[in-house]
């Protein structure tokens, strides 16, 4: 590990960008500016007046996983479809910064990370004279709903493996098996996009879900079917994003992990459950400073 790791890091610099909701179809103007050592990832809705506006990252702030991960507050001010910028945030290291925005969810933009590590880079990122803690996974954590599951292992490092199938010929049985870092994320993983089946849309609809979706911010697929034109950036593009996913929804630990991330047929539901399964087992985690001289400050 590079010594940045051994440290807390903020953006550098304020950045704005905006686009549309991908379950509002809302436009959002959005700044990721720096905040204070141990602050975390803090949402602030500009938009609010009348109540606490403010939003921090925990993962009890975590209020609905359907089709995206949504937090609040006491004051019920919520923040929607959260886990691709967080999933940038927590792959460029970035422990504090507060988001402002001025509707309830964060633009989809293409569907990907990508654009999240673009506008992170332009940024820049800066070191802070506070120690960065990793919560080491010390026993094994797994949340089951069905046929589906998730887990955390331990392991020396943080570490993403994904089991998807699906009906469609167009996705099928599809797995990923990574050891997560700024680097393998940025080339595995941020550039893959969320994806939906023209059958839902409607119903989703119906219940204020995809109101902003389209082939610009989404695969799209009909039966056996990719209609997005340009068709996938990589043939296991699916369940590398719900890897993609798995880091974000992780990431609202507010601390980065030691360990090994599994997912079978899970989503933003479980990814929240064995969160909260493993900080309601408290032996089963630690919180460990990786710098050998900075350890016996922690």
């Amino acid at each position: 590990m590079s010594a940045s790791g051994y440290f807390q890091h903020t953006v550098a610099g304020p950045v704005i960008f905006a686009g549309i909701g991908l379950h509002t179809g809302a436009h959002v103007r959005v700044a990721v500016r720096p905040a204070a050592p141990d602050a975390g990832i803090i949402f602030v809705r500009t938009d609010v007046h009348d109540r606490d506006n403010r939003v921090p990252v925990t993962a009890q702030a975590v209020c609905q996983t359907q089709l995206g991960t949504v937090i609040n507050n006491g004051d019920d001010v919520r923040v929607s479809t959260i886990e691709h910028l967080m999933a940038a945030l927590a792959a460029l290291s970035i422990d504090n910064c507060i988001v402002e925005l001025d509707g309830p969810e964060v633009p989809i933009m293409d569907g990907s990370s990508e654009p999240f590590v673009q506008i992170l880079d332009r940024a820049g990122r800066r070191k802070q004279e506070a120690v960065r803690q990793y919560i080491e996974i010390l026993a094994p954590i797994m949340v089951e709903e069905g046929d589906k599951r998730a887990s955390l292992l331990p392991s020396d490092r943080f570490e993403v493996a994904f089991e998807i199938a699906f009906g469609s010929k167009a996705i099928g049985r599809q797995a990923v098996d990574l050891t997560v870092d700024e680097e393998s994320f940025r080339a595995e993983l941020s550039a893959c996009r969320t994806f939906g089946f023209v059958r839902d849309v409607e119903a989703l609809r119906a219940i204020g879900l995809a109101r902003g979706g389209s082939m610009d911010n989404a695969v799209v697929i009909d039966g056996d079917r990719v209609l997005n034109p340009e068709g996938l950036r990589r043939p296991d593009e699916f369940v590398r994003h719900k890897a993609l996913d798995a880091i974000g929804d992780l990431y609202v630990l507010g601390k980065p992990i030691l360990g090994r991330f599994e997912g079978f047929l899970a989503g933003h539901g479980l990814n929240n459950a064995v969160v909260r399964a493993l900080l309601s087992q408290p032996r089963a985690w630690r919180l460990r400073a990786l710098a050998p001289a900075l350890a016996e400050a922690v």
